[in-house]
């Protein structure tokens, strides 16, 4: 039964994997991931080869029985040799039993391994690698391609090696009975596995097109179960169109379900048909032979039992090359993302930077966004693109400088480069040349726990998890902290309660996710010692009051205007009030620095400065309460 299962298994892999082309060396990883567990793998091994064993005893004990027993008349000898058949029985289903679990033991706990590994390395890219790659593709490295390395190589472990020793042991137990009748069943072997591929490869496409089928009815699903497409759905008055759409490909699905069971169920009656013929075949000749007294009686029945279980291992070795393309194949997508090195890498030679306030320098600083050959892989994005020359400059010889504890505001039109600006000083990205320097130190020479523990960002995005508000603001405090934090009941729109639940992304309680969000933000960026948060030297604010009310954003402006007091700031600016207290403005235009100077000078000038200005304030008012860009 176990070789039935292991064939099957086999049968359900794709065996065009055999084309692909495997790396040099993936073996040796691979079997590098398994060497920690040696130790369980010997023990597999015993285990496989004490089962094997039992398989090949019965049969002689059959013979036992029968030419020793029966036919000489010793009843006690039959009772022993029966109890004993009994207690291999027993051995055998705790032997079946252990040997799945070695399998599956040692198969999770390489998967554990290499998943693990597979996530802090990713965790490890740089934000260039997340802006190009699809995200399903890389979960699907974690979760589909990492289960089939485990699947590939628990087959290898349960079917290859448990088949070889089988067949290995069940030949030679056959030529030392019977030489004749083993060579004949040698010859029709042939014979045998030619249906047996051909049943197999159609049985494959079945398989593979019902792996198809499954997964478009369920993208269909998530796709329509989403926010946005239950939203989408219900504004347009689809939903009848969606269950009709829904229900044919369900139906698709119903259908290459009934042509599986029914192919699968012709193959195994193919195979077991072929089994009974050589086991009428054993019967056939051998009981010539026993009537010739070439054989004995108990000889003729344990060939025919050796015969009836040579057949399962032998038509699962004929796909031994597909089960270990699998595995090879299976680790090699996920040893390609390993062996993808992150692009902003940790100096040996890190050190920390030093307390105290912090200066700003740029120094000639040029930036372009890396090509996608240097931080992605093909497979991971949208579309296998050929490669692509590298990306423009974005940013070219940009210098400046801000004294410690004074604000600079970045000014410019949409995609002028304004937030790549600050993305250098938090080292998401890596300059091509130039330097970015905090306190005369360059930040490649700095730890980067380091550097984001002395920088404090609010972005106008601010993520927050699908969990409670506790968990929130834990994530970005932690623990120690988070007990002596209290949160007030208006950040989660009228919750009381730490344990109250923020709405997926997209759903309800907008308005109180904003204002968690902006709570988390504020104490950020204010230092607030009482509640003993995340204290930084630097704040970078890039639109941070957009998305807000405007009974919310005055008191967080407000607040903000008090946190930035005598800390390094580099604001993006959004509302004139920043602009106008501003040490110095940057103007931003194409990544290059145009203008540069306090508002009055730089209005004076008549330049890019003066017709933002003019375009945005000149028509309002009270132009404090009016954003300078969009």
């Amino acid at each position: 039964m176990s070789s039935m299962i292991g064939l099957w298994h086999s049968l359900s892999q794709d065996p065009k994997v055999t084309q692909e082309k495997v790396k040099k060396g993936t073996a040796r990883r691979m079997f590098g991931y398994a060497w920690p567990f040696r130790g369980w793998l010997g023990l597999f091994l015993l285990v496989v080869i004490l089962d094997a064993g039992i398989g090949i005893i019965n049969p002689l004990l059959f013979r036992q029985i029968i030419d020793h027993g029966i036919l000489r008349g010793h009843a006690g000898l039959i009772i022993r040799l029966a109890l004993l058949i009994a207690g291999l029985g027993v051995c055998d289903g705790a032997l079946g039993l252990a040997q799945s679990y070695l399998a599956a033991r040692i198969g999770t706990r390489i998967v554990l391994l290499l998943r693990t590994r597979l996530f802090e390395h990713i965790q490890r890219m740089p934000l260039a690698f997340f802006t190009r790659v699809q995200t399903g593709a890389v979960v699907s490295r974690l979760n589909t391609d990492v289960n089939g390395a485990q699947s590939a190589f628990t087959d290898i472990l349960s079917n290859v090696i448990g088949n070889l020793i089988t067949v290995a042991l069940l030949l030679g137990a056959m030529f030392a009975l019977s030489w004749q009748i083993t060579l004949l069943a040698l010859v029709l072997v042939p014979i045998f596995l030619l249906p047996t591929r051909l049943w197999g490869r159609r049985l494959q496409a079945i398989i593979r097109e019902s792996y198809n089928l499954t997964a478009a009815m369920n993208a269909l699903m998530v796709e329509r179960f989403n926010v946005s497409g239950a939203q989408l759905a219900k504004l347009y008055g689809r939903a009848s169109d969606e269950s009709q759409g829904f229900e044919k490909q369900a139906r698709r699905v119903a259908d290459i379900n009934v042509r599986q069971r029914i192919y699968g169920r012709l193959f195994f009656t193919a195979l077991m048909l072929t089994a009974t013929l050589s086991t009428a075949l054993a019967y056939g000749w051998g009981g010539v032979l026993a009537v010739r007294h070439v054989l004995d009686v108990g000889t003729v029945v344990a060939m025919a039992a050796y015969l009836a279980r040579l057949y399962g291992p032998l038509a699962g070795l004929s796909n031994i090359q597909v089960n270990i393309m699998t595995a090879l194949v299976s680790f090699q997508r996920v040893f390609e993302v390993l062996d993808l090195e992150p692009m902003i890498r940790e100096s040996p030679q890190a050190r920390d930077l030093p307390a105290g306030p912090v200066r700003i320098d740029f120094t000639s600083v040029s930036f372009r966004y890396p090509a996608p050959s240097e931080i992605s892989l093909a497979s991971l994005e949208a579309a296998a693109l050929p490669a692509r020359q590298a990306e423009k400059t974005i940013l070219e010889e940009i210098s400046f400088s801000v004294e410690a504890g004074q604000m600079t505001a970045l000014v410019g039109p949409s995609g002028a480069g304004k937030t790549t600006i600050t993305q250098l000083v938090t080292r998401l990205y890596d300059v091509q040349s130039g330097a970015v320097r905090l306190n005369h130190v360059d930040v490649r020479d700095l730890r980067l726990e380091s550097l984001m523990r002395r920088i404090g960002v609010v972005t106008q995005d601010a993520h927050l998890f699908h969990d409670t508000i506790r968990a929130n603001l834990l994530y970005e405090i932690g623990p120690a902290r988070c007990r002596r934090c209290r949160t007030p009941g208006s950040a989660a729109g009228g919750a009381d309660s730490a344990s109250h639940r923020i709405p997926a992304a997209g759903t309800g309680h907008a308005g109180g996710r904003a204002r968690l969000s902006f709570f988390r933000r504020r104490k950020a960026a204010a230092g607030d010692r009482a509640a003993a948060l995340k204290s930084p030297d630097v704040v970078i604010l890039d639109e941070a009051t957009a998305h807000l009310d405007s009974e919310s954003e005055a008191a967080i402006q407000k607040a903000l205007e008090v946190a930035l007091t005598g800390r390094t700031s580099l604001v993006i600016a959004h509302r004139l009030s920043t602009i106008l207290k501003a040490e110095q403005i940057l103007v931003v235009r194409e990544g290059r620095i145009v203008e540069r100077g306090r508002h009055a000078a730089l209005l004076a000038e008549q330049g890019l400065y003066a017709d933002l200005y003019r375009r945005q304030f000149a028509a309002h008012e009270a132009p404090a309460a009016q954003p300078v860009l969009s």
